[in-house]
């Protein structure tokens, strides 16, 4: 057996990292300038298996489509963010900037072929990785409610190389793998190590960003290694706003009015670690053992809408801003308290109407509430209005063990095996600050934590492999393996004050933290779920030229029953230089435990006004009522057929792909709340129901076609007095709704069908020299629907675009590299905002300067540089 000091196809390669997925040969994007990266073998990037129980082959011999992405591809970009640095490799893969999104800021939503963010798998080595504890209430239509893996905590310094099936799998994995598979696959080096310095900033001269990363790969014993990882970094928040009209107005009527009083852009991101460990160990020549695992943690700090001191709901004022919002606080009896506030009925107090642009110089204003002592508004405390600043501390562990390796049982000689078990957990603690929580008049706290959400998960595996010489061309393998999967989902109730009912609620003061109130005790609590699976696979080369695969499994949850699903794939080399490829497979997800439980309420934006929604789970008696029903499984079913050419230096894949899904999950729109449908509420023991506005609930209210084609090609060559390699990626995408109902909404279908552009691609130019590395990436953006604020359905599409990256990077010696670099070089900026007369919507309204569905971001042009030190 091959021993782990030789890890042509060590213990993390995929190659032998038992998972569930189909044999298939990866195509490198890219293996340039050998010089900075040699902890990645060539032939490891040119031959490799996601999750196959058979030998590997060579790249023409894959029955599906798959990418490997070098580490070294990888860290070529100034950005630190994870899923920023895959978009720029994968062209099916869009990632938006997530301005004033409550938790999605936190935790960034990816789609894989425009489907929703889980309903891609993502793997660690192989082994399934555990979810977020983020559920991205606000997930632009796309995402909205989706409930993925967070995989920002991945360091780029810590990766030997990406690898993305595009292509459905839960035949192998289970849940999820819908729109494909994404395995990250951990540095194996059993020496040296590398320790880098970046920093960079957008030409606007925000968003500055230090990272301090690094590794060492050291000796296990003579037999083994362990490979330590970690990463550092803090990057300041960016703004691509204009003054609002209104809060400039104020400031004119001599407010002291912050400009911009509202941010839209890029979070701040503080004391952000990441460590990541991977080791492995040769137990005898026969059998090896294996464990790695992280600890991630970082602060997030984002914006919220900003408050108008003249009409916000339920703090300044209750009816759009004709009257102000007073609380009477006339003394009660003797001996009477109630929180430090008095209890008068509200008929003490003046009624103020708003007629000028700044309340606060009104006569009546001043005699009736400034100078009144028992009379009460928000405008003596904070007279300019004030605008929230949401955010959380995230923190991510893992930790997954295993052993490998074949038995030496005479009656089981020939079998090998991988038995793991594997612990993750994502908590978020959620804080809000600069805002109020109404009900408590003069006495609110202005910074509140509202509460916590984790998510926690145990895997046990249990995989076996038997190849068996049938006389055909190779020996068939088949395979069986078995799963245990334990999930918790658990809310844990927010301090006091962000849930409160304070004693100016009567009076039409608003409840909780503004903005996210805190989750009450009564929303706390863990919800579990186990499932349990089994699974079949087979690979069966029936002659030299051709090669099928097979695939069932059978699942069964404790919550909505069982399901099973089935793939096959072939590969057929017509001669040495072309080959056709295909698979049909069908395949779930299974609606997750924080999906069919969590409740929570919004602040967002209805028509042009701020109002405050309520998510409440589908089983919920008001829910019920407004079409909401228990959640099951997503089902698809999807085929691929595509070609392999290759000629010398030369490599050419095409790939058409068609993914149907029925009765996907998400989050209906948000239903206006009647005053029956408040009684309702209120019968059901739903609290605080008198300052919401809307209702929304998870459902499987639609179904989708998504259908597309990859096209990847390859091309090395010796110019220019150095190595070149050329990589040209294309993707079309599109997806159509194909049923849904007013639960989803016209909006919603828009914004699954329009948001992303059909249309990317990208061409990546590398080129060594002996001191001298030059990368060179263009990016290629369709037209996409525009969109600001969820609000705004008026479909305008932006025009396509492109941009460019470079970096140059100078070999000093061996152990010392410098490299300076830009994304988006030429500051290619994002569409901007429609005028009025374009859309019949007021410009500008909330501060934005572009639409946020730009799928390459709004911040503009970034240029860096870092120093690495290899020893």
């Amino acid at each position: 057996m091959t021993k782990l000091t030789n890890r042509k196809f060590g213990l993390n390669s995929i190659s032998i990292a038992i998972s569930m997925a189909l044999t298939g040969s990866m195509l490198s994007m890219s293996s340039y300038a050998a010089e900075e990266e040699v902890a990645v073998d060539d032939n490891v990037e040119k031959i490799a298996v996601v999750g196959s129980r058979s030998a590997p082959r060579s790249i023409g011999d894959s029955p599906v489509p798959i990418d490997i992405i070098s580490g070294d591809e990888i860290r070529k970009s100034g950005n630190s963010d994870m899923l920023e640095l895959l978009k720029g490799s994968v062209p099916s893969l869009n990632v938006h900037s997530n301005p004033i999104s409550d938790a999605a800021t936190l935790v960034r939503p990816a789609n894989l072929r425009g489907l929703s963010a889980d309903s891609t798998l993502i793997l660690l080595n192989g082994k399934r990785r555990h979810r977020s504890s983020v559920i991205t209430f606000l997930g632009g239509g796309i995402n909205d409610g989706a409930h993925g893996p967070d995989i920002s905590v991945f360091p780029s310094i810590a990766l030997k190389q990406v690898e993305v099936l595009r292509d459905g799998a839960a035949a192998q994995y289970g849940s999820d793998a819908i729109a494909g598979v994404m395995n990250f696959v951990l540095r194996d080096d059993a020496d040296g190590g590398a320790i880098e310095v970046k920093t960079g900033q957008y030409y606007e001269g925000d968003g500055t960003a230090t990272e301090v990363s690094g590794y060492v790969g050291m000796p296990l014993t003579q037999n083994g290694f362990a490979n330590l990882s970690f990463q550092y970094k803090n990057a300041d928040a960016t703004s691509r706003s204009e003054q609002r009209p209104d809060a400039a107005a104020f400031a004119n009527a001599g407010l002291n009015v912050d400009n911009p009083a509202q941010v839209w852009g890029s979070p701040e991101i503080k004391d952000d670690i990441s460590l990541f460990a991977n080791l492995g160990l040769d137990l005898d020549e026969h059998s090896q053992a294996y464990l790695f695992g992280n600890y991630s943690k970082r602060d997030v700090k984002g914006g919220f809408y900003y408050r108008n001191p003249h009409n916000r709901g339920g703090v300044y004022s209750n009816d759009d801003g004709a009257t102000l919002l007073v609380g009477d606080l006339t003394p009660g009896p003797v001996g009477q308290i109630n929180d430090g506030l008095g209890i008068g009925d509200g008929i003490d107090c003046p009624v103020i109407p708003i007629t000028s642009a700044n309340v606060t110089t009104q006569q009546n204003y001043i005699d009736g509430i400034q100078n009144n002592p028992n009379c009460f508004a928000f405008n003596e405390m904070l007279p300019a209005g004030f605008t929230p600043n949401f955010g959380g501390e995230i923190v991510d562990t893992s930790l997954v063990a295993g052993t490998k390796g074949e038995f030496q049982i005479d009656w089981l000689q020939g079998i090998t095996y991988d038995f793991s078990g594997s612990y993750g957990s994502n908590a978020s603690r959620y804080f809000i600050y600069n805002t109020v929580n109404a009900s408590l008049g003069p006495d609110t706290p202005r910074d509140f934590s509202p509460g916590k959400a984790i998510q926690t998960e145990w895997n046990v595996n249990a995989d076996f492999v038997k190849y068996v010489d049938m006389g055909l061309s190779g020996d068939v393998s088949f395979a069986a393996g078995l799963e245990w999967h334990d999930e918790t989902y658990e809310i844990v109730a927010g301090d006091e004050a962000s849930f409160k009912v304070g004693p100016l609620f009567d009076q039409g003061f608003g409840i909780g933290s503004n903005g996210f109130p805190g989750y009450q005790p009564s929303a706390a609590g863990e919800f579990k779920r186990k499932n349990k699976a089994i699974y079949l696979d087979s690979s069966v080369p029936f002659t030299d030229n051709f090669l099928a695969e097979f695939a069932v499994r059978f699942e069964d949850y404790d919550s909505f029953g069982s399901t099973t699903n089935y793939k096959v794939a072939a590969n057929w080399n017509i001669i040495d230089e072309f080959a056709l490829r295909g698979s049909f497979n069908t395949g779930f997800r299974a609606p997750t435990v924080g999906q069919s439980n969590v409740s929570n309420v919004q602040t967002n934006l209805s028509n042009g006004a701020l109002v405050d929604s309520a998510l409440l789970p589908p089983t919920n008696p008001i829910s019920q009522q407004l079409g909401g029903t228990e959640l099951t499984p997503e089902e698809s079913m999807s085929y691929t057929f595509g070609a392999v050419y290759t000629q010398g230096d030369f490599f050419l894949t095409a790939d058409y792909y068609n993914i149907e899904v029925e009765d996907r999950i998400s989050q209906s729109e948000k239903i206006e709340l009647s005053e029956s449908d408040k009684d309702a509420l209120k019968a059901a023991g739903v609290p605080n129901v008198d300052g919401l506005s809307q209702v929304s609930f998870f459902t499987n209210d639609f179904d989708t076609t998504t259908q597309g084609i990859d096209v990847v090609a390859n091309y090395t060559a010796e110019i220019l007095a150095g190595d070149a390699t050329f990589s040209l990626a294309y993707n079309w995408n599109e997806t159509k709704v194909d049923r849904y109902s007013e639960i989803t909404g016209d909006f919603k279908v828009a914004r699954l069908e329009k948001d992303l552009p059909n249309h990317r691609a990208t061409f990546t130019w590398g080129q060594s020299w002996e001191s001298v590395g030059m990368f060179t990436r263009l990016n290629y953006f369709g037209e996409y629907q525009g969109v600001h604020v969820d609000y705004d359905a008026t479909a305008i599409m932006a025009d396509p675009a492109v941009t460019v990256d470079m970096e140059l990077s100078y070999f000093i010696n061996d152990a010392f590299t410098i490299a300076i670099g830009a994304q988006n070089i030429f500051d290619q900026q994002a569409e901007k905002l429609a005028f009025e007369e374009q859309t019949g919507i007021p410009n500008n309204n909330w501060g934005g300067k572009y639409y946020e569905t730009s799928p390459y971001g709004f911040n503009g042009g970034y240029y860096y540089g870092k120093l690495s030190y290899r020893f």
